[in-house]
């Protein structure tokens, strides 16, 4: 286990987050589990990469895939979908209900970092959702990010901010008082700042072509896309086309 541990962490992950999300891996698919949050805003995330984006003919890399619920989202938009994780439990669970649902997404057990080694500027638009707040370096995976989409593509990420309201809701209200996802599911530590993400960006070559809220209201239960960046967010980056 000590050796597995060294590995899994030179390749930044966190031993304790992927044992977490693997012992929860077969409910990814059960829209009233613990990945409710994640059904209900994929609409939001899937019409935010499409409208920026275009995905329909478009190679794609999904990092951080998890079970494939944003991953087959894509596929079903016409885009010829690759993703990768570290979960090997999830990746299983993401093969298993392609069959069910006719989705063909490539899916690899690879790290980021050795992927943009092997296949740089390979994709059209590469999405990092609801991930780097649970990696050791989440710089590393944004500069990784970077060196894989081609001239012209775009990169979007998303995570939570940190600051006292993002703490209240998406610590407090959705892990102790609401119930949406198991306590101890984040870690108000790793939460990151859109300067600091903005700043990661620019330094592995992207731009920020924009930013944008996911709101969610308790009375109606319902996700939308704001302005209001305070808890979570979505950033679009894109690569410059040096032939342009």
């Amino acid at each position: 286990m000590a050796t597995e541990a060294k590995t899994i962490q030179t390749l930044n992950a966190d031993v304790l987050e992927l044992q977490k999300f693997g012992e929860l891996a077969h409910k990814w698919w059960d829209k009233n589990s613990e990945f409710k949050p994640l059904h209900e805003i994929n609409p939001l995330r899937l019409n935010y990469i499409d409208n920026l984006a275009s995905l329909s003919g478009k190679r794609v890399l999904d990092v951080g895939c998890g079970g494939g619920i944003l991953s087959e989202s894509m596929y079903f938009k016409g885009a010829d979908v690759t993703g990768i994780d570290l979960g090997e439990q999830a990746l299983n669970v993401a093969k298993l209900h392609q069959l069910e649902s006719g989705a063909k997404v490539n899916y690899e057990l690879i790290s980021v970092e050795q992927l943009a080694l092997e296949q740089p500027a390979s994709f059209d638009v590469v999405t990092c959702m609801e991930m780097l707040e649970h990696v050791p370096d989440p710089a590393s995976i944004v500069a990784a990010c970077a060196r894989l989409v081609k001239p012209g593509g775009s990169v979007f990420f998303s995570t939570i901010n940190r600051n006292p309201k993002a703490y209240l809701f998406a610590v407090l209200g959705a892990e102790y008082i609401l119930n949406m996802l198991p306590k101890g599911t984040h870690d108000y530590a790793k939460f990151i700042k859109p300067s600091e993400l903005s700043g990661w960006v620019r330094q592995s070559g992207l731009n920020v072509a924009g930013m944008a809220g996911m709101s969610y209201q308790p009375l109606t239960q319902h996700y939308s896309l704001s302005d209001d960046v305070s808890v979570n967010y979505l950033l679009h980056t894109e690569l410059s086309d040096y032939s342009s």
